[in-house]
């Protein structure tokens, strides 16, 4: 199991200092949200970002494109160092073609996946994925409520894996806090994204070990 603080709730003033911090917290990955305003309504970091705090840490950075048309920045988000990069089966109706830009540019290649969307869509692209990021809430909104039913998604995605005989990884986002960690982890997550979980925690350290260890303790 990996944790990956998201980028999208540390302080944007200071964020070589956040990423230091969990750096420092053992983190496994950084996530780090690109949005256009489109897809999503918020608009985030690109490329020139990522960039600059590609320097400043040895963790892998793992990009969530967020965007209409993610083609057009898979190759500028691979220059600046990302070494995971998920886009939207929402919104790439070519997504074999983005895959394997991604794989090509020496990434992995993720597919991510809105609460309403099914795992099923994802059975004939599984062999081309190396991570699936489910959503457990409608992403560029704050303020969510966890969705339940992504649980009963997750499970039903680990078995498609399973009778495949992959190895894609499955990580999740949205409302992962020691409440909910458990639940996503047994039912076959990964990679667990926390953004205020951690940034939002007045020590991110001890919020980053709080994370673990309630996602991989049984509940008695």
């Amino acid at each position: 199991m990996k944790i990956a603080p998201s980028m999208l709730s540390a302080d944007f003033g200071r964020l070589a200092e956040d990423l230091a911090t969990i750096e420092r917290g053992g983190a496994d990955i950084v996530h780090l949200d690109v949005m256009d305003g489109h897809f999503v309504p918020n608009i985030t970091i690109g490329p020139p970002v990522v960039r600059a705090l590609r320097r400043l840490s040895s963790l892998p950075f793992d990009c969530h494109l967020m965007i209409e048309r993610p083609q057009e920045f898979i190759g500028p988000i691979l220059d600046a160092g990302a070494q995971m990069i998920s886009v939207h089966f929402e919104v790439e109706p070519h997504l074999h073609r983005a895959l394997s830009m991604i794989r090509s540019g020496g990434a992995m290649a993720g597919v991510a996946i809105n609460p309403a969307t099914t795992v099923e869509v994802l059975e004939d692209v599984l062999s081309e994925t190396d991570f699936v990021l489910v959503m457990t809430v409608n992403p560029g909104f704050g303020g969510q409520k966890f969705i339940s039913s992504a649980v009963g998604k997750i499970a039903r995605l680990r078995e498609m894996i399973r009778r495949q005989n992959l190895e894609v990884e499955i990580e999740v986002d949205g409302v992962i806090d020691p409440s909910t960690a458990r639940a996503v982890v047994q039912a076959g997550a990964e990679i667990l994204v926390a953004g205020s979980a951690i940034f939002g925690q007045k020590d991110p350290v001890e919020a980053i070990g709080r994370l673990r260890i309630a996602a991989t303790t049984d509940v008695t």
